[in-house]
């Protein structure tokens, strides 16, 4: 929800111990962040800013929720999840109150500040950030964001996995965004992309930090602050070693990492970054209901920037829940494909599918370049790969399906490539979010992303060994379907 327009953004609202920060979307005990999701905090936000007065339950769902059919019982959550937050009716302390028949009515007094407020032992803060502005609503990580906010603080060293495309890089900057208020010394991001040298890393980050010229890490080690180190995958060995001295010499430091895979460092938490929801087949009964889920609510959010006037029609909700589901809920994947909608329209959009690379080549142009295109995402794994690890990767694409290590053994092992070493493959590829793991019945499943699969293809096609591979998968598949032994070999799953 934006904030509304008669209350400044920069604004912090207070009642009671707590402080609203309204640009950070932060509420505060003290200088403890309350445990809020984000729709919470929106019906927060309305209440607040109309304290005293009364505000029914069908204009809270109208704002909360503008662009869904909601029942009244979730707002009836939010309301339950608030009170208990805030500890009302505790002490004798009210804070929201349920008028019969009318609404609902925040009855505390309520202060406005112009600008963000001061730590209780400051009495000036200065926000020190280098945190770029974000131009557009982030959707459908509430609860991942949620979940770092609180726990960074407390664990210190975190870790956002996963693979190019899913929207590490924006999570971890909202979630920076949020705990402006907590870190007294400053929130800082480092984008590692930007550099290739492990031995620049140091002043890179020395550089970011404006510190002066000469001046060592250890000089910061009582500064009570938040470094985001974003891009680590192709410095691990590096930034493993600079995360581990900084945590030991600054113990009021925070960090969090994003990368392809974990770091494996000391004292390291990881969190890996879903795809955004897809609806199931289940779900096309009705516009409200497929727009309940993050992959189609970010989608028609983009098409709407691109062409005034989109609006999702019954009628489409099949096209859409496909195109989704093909882009395997990637953020930017789905951002690239409604970029096209005015040129396409929707039937275009699904008929280039098959060439999602065409689909996918026109970028943003003000994005860092890996982040322009989904190929340029890729590009950007694939070529830290080892040789080795690119050729099974390639040969790899040849599975439609969910896989077992045994199947990968059968249908692309061979001398150059013996069993040990396309074990050892296998877990790196999975470790570098280039496959999924699935676990069921015992067995540890692999399985592609079907926009990494086609560009596997690609490279698989351009190496010249497609066809020679493609047989093998297909004697293999004949071979476990109808089994000599007779006993059927399930190596293959949908």
């Amino acid at each position: 929800m934006n904030s509304l327009n008669d209350v400044n953004s920069e604004a912090v609202l207070r009642f009671g111990p707590y402080a609203f920060h309204l640009g950070q979307r932060l509420v505060l005990e003290g200088d403890r962040p309350l445990r809020l999701g984000g729709r919470a905090l929106d019906v927060l936000q309305v209440l607040v800013e109309h304290a005293g007065s009364v505000v029914s339950k069908e204009a809270l769902i109208a704002q909360v929720w503008p662009r869904s059919v909601v029942e009244e019982i979730n707002l009836r959550v939010h309301i339950a999840a608030l009170r208990r937050a805030l500890g009302d009716g505790q002490n004798g302390q009210c804070y929201i109150v349920n008028i019969p028949q009318r609404g609902y009515s925040f009855v505390a007094p309520v202060q406005h500040s112009p600008q963000p407020a001061c730590f209780p032992s400051e009495t000036v803060q200065k926000r020190l950030h280098n945190l770029p502005a974000r131009l557009t609503p982030i959707t459908g990580r509430d609860a991942i964001v949620g979940s770092l906010v609180r726990q960074l603080p407390v664990r210190r060293f975190m870790t956002l996995v996963g693979p190019g495309g899913i929207g590490k890089t924006t999570v971890a900057l909202r979630v920076a965004e949020l705990l402006l208020q907590h870190y007294r010394h400053g929130v800082w991001l480092v984008d590692l992309a930007a550099i290739d040298d492990p031995a620049q890393v140091t002043d890179y980050l020395t550089r970011t930090l404006e510190l002066k010229v000469g001046t060592t890490l250890e000089a910061l080690s009582q500064r009570h602050a938040l470094l985001v180190l974003d891009n680590c995958e192709h410095l691990l060995e590096r930034c493993t070693t600079l995360i581990e001295t900084l945590l030991h010499t600054m113990p009021r430091l925070s960090i969090l990492a994003t990368s392809r895979e974990p770091l494996k460092a000391a004292g390291e938490t990881v969190s890996r970054l879903p795809p955004l929801a897809v609806p199931p087949v289940s779900a096309l009964r009705s516009v409200a209901e497929v727009m309940g889920y993050s992959a189609v609510q970010l989608f028609v959010s983009r098409a709407r920037a691109r062409q005034q006037g989109f609006a999702l029609r019954e009628q489409d909700l099949k096209v859409v829940r496909e195109i989704c589901r093909r882009l395997d809920g990637l953020p930017l994947a789905i951002e690239l494909a409604a970029a096209q909608i005015d040129a396409l329209a929707l039937v275009g959009v699904q008929a280039q599918l098959g060439n999602c690379f065409e689909l996918l080549s026109q970028g943003r142009r003000t994005a860092v370049p890996r982040h322009q295109t989904l190929k340029a995402a890729l590009d950007w794994s694939y070529e830290r790969l080892t040789p080795l690890e690119q050729t099974v990767l390639q040969r790899l694409a040849v599975f439609k399906m969910a896989f077992t290590q045994d199947a990968a053994i059968a249908v692309i092992s061979c001398d150059r490539l013996p069993v040990a070493n396309l074990i050892k493959v296998l877990e790196s590829l999975a470790s570098k979010s280039l496959l999924s793991m699935e676990q069921g019945g015992g067995v540890t499943r692999y399985r592609f992303l079907n926009t990494t699969r086609t560009y596997a293809l690609e490279k698989l096609e351009l190496s010249g060994e497609m066809r020679a591979f493609e047989m093998r998968y297909a004697g293999y598949v004949s071979q476990t379907r109808w089994p000599s032994s007779g006993q059927v070999a399930l190596q293959l799953v949908e």
